[in-house]
């Protein structure tokens, strides 16, 4: 035991671990925690003899594995309320896109602000996620368009990572959608973000992934392979956003450059879920587009299942098609839309959301040698998590072996 940092004691412990059908519970435990991760998990008066610099006792308290949000695009400006509007009027989310609104309408904002602008009001975003138990997040560019601004948002989103106790995860989504200066010449854009944009952010190390938009207001496949090959190339690991609005073949897309997710897939077809099962692609489920949307086909959670394709849950905190920066929120709406057991939402947002990041060797579940993210909550059982709606529930978050509360 010398050497450790902390001893949490009397804990109800969630662990998370392996893919159990169960929450791995250790219904009377104790986690020691040094230099920053879990040395030692366990039911408590089993850990080695010996005195931690200190014990806490949590007092029954349930302890999962901090959140993780693996799909946001918290750093815009501007808001689009409005789109909200006309969607309950009647429009649809391709009519407002082609009128000039949608992505960029928020485009439009992002470029006229400033970095010290788009960080004072991603802030509070973040530290909303925080206050909810999320210790990872992943931002995602796609507002800039062009090498100046996407470069702006991603370093605001490093700035985020360095100015606060949480992990932030970045991607590069130039390819959001065409920005105005290309319109009908998408191809060229696309040698824009790879002859450009790719080896400036790879030289700057400001992108740990590269995502994009497969769908018909957006990018087709070809396109979009053409830009993944690039990414690869500068050992950039990729993802998409696949089938949320038609059946693109986003998911088969995804699987072949064996992206770490596909994200939406509303549309997806049997082909798509069995490819991405095959190449290990974990599914990213975003209720919250599904909802403001007004979406009415669900993702095909069953074949997912049946496929053995892990499940993650985001809250693709975004201002037009998401204004939900909660990922608590996300799970609840992941539970009522699409039939996501609490288990599955806790696991979607913890050891799935970890996977979806490339980052399972290290967060995502309570196990000795991984980061002690951890989350302390006043609940009776787990399962609250995806239940109650509204309620402040985290008692405290421990991010990197450190308490984030007074």
């Amino acid at each position: 035991m010398a050497g450790w940092d902390l001893l949490l004691t009397d804990a109800r412990i969630a662990t998370l671990a392996g893919d159990s059908p169960d929450y791995g519970e250790i219904s009377d435990g104790a986690i020691a925690i040094a230099d920053g991760s879990i040395a030692w998990l366990g039911p408590k008066g089993a850990q080695p003899a010996g005195k931690p610099r200190k014990t806490r006792s949590l007092g029954g308290q349930w302890v999962t594995p901090a959140l993780i949000d693996c799909h946001t695009h918290l750093v815009f400006a501007g808001e689009r309320s409005q789109e909200f509007e006309q969607r309950l009027e009647g429009a649809s989310y391709e009519e407002i896109a082609k009128a000039g609104g949608g992505i960029l309408s928020t485009v439009r904002a992002t470029r006229a602000a400033s970095a010290e602008e788009l960080f004072d009001a991603a802030l509070p975003r973040v530290q909303a996620l925080a206050a909810e138990g999320v210790a990872t997040i992943e931002i995602k560019s796609g507002y800039g368009l062009d090498v100046t601004n996407e470069l702006k948002m991603l370093e605001v989103a490093r700035r985020l990572g360095e100015s606060t106790d949480l992990t932030i995860r970045t991607t590069l989504l130039a390819a959001h959608t065409v920005p105005p200066e290309f319109e009908g010449n998408a191809d060229d854009y696309i040698d824009l973000i790879g002859n450009e944009m790719l080896p400036e952010v790879s030289k700057r190390g400001l992108a740990d992934a590269v995502d994009a938009y497969c769908e018909s207001i957006a990018f087709s496949a070809p396109q979009i392979a053409k830009l993944f090959r690039q990414a690869i190339d500068f050992d950039l690991p990729v993802k998409l956003h696949a089938d949320q609005l038609s059946d693109g073949g986003g998911a088969e897309l995804a699987a072949y450059f064996n992206a770490l997710s596909a994200d939406h897939l509303e549309y997806a077809s049997a082909t798509g879920v069995e490819a991405m099962a095959k190449a290990g692609a974990v599914a990213v489920l975003l209720p919250g587009a599904f909802l403001t949307l007004g979406e009415t086909q669900r993702p095909p959670i069953d074949a997912l299942r049946t496929n053995g394709v892990p499940i993650a849950v985001a809250s693709d905190c975004n201002p037009g098609t998401s204004p939900i920066c909660s990922l608590r929120s996300a799970m609840i709406l992941a539970s009522r839309l699409f039939g996501l057991t609490p288990l599955e939402c806790l696991a979607g947002t913890t050891r799935e959301a970890a996977r979806a990041l490339g980052l399972s060797h290290d967060r995502g579940t309570l196990e000795v040698g991984k980061r002690a993210d951890i989350a302390i909550w006043n609940i009776s059982h787990p399962r609250e998590l995806a239940y109650w709606i509204g309620t402040p529930q985290l008692a405290d978050l421990i991010i990197g072996g450190h308490t984030t509360r007074p």
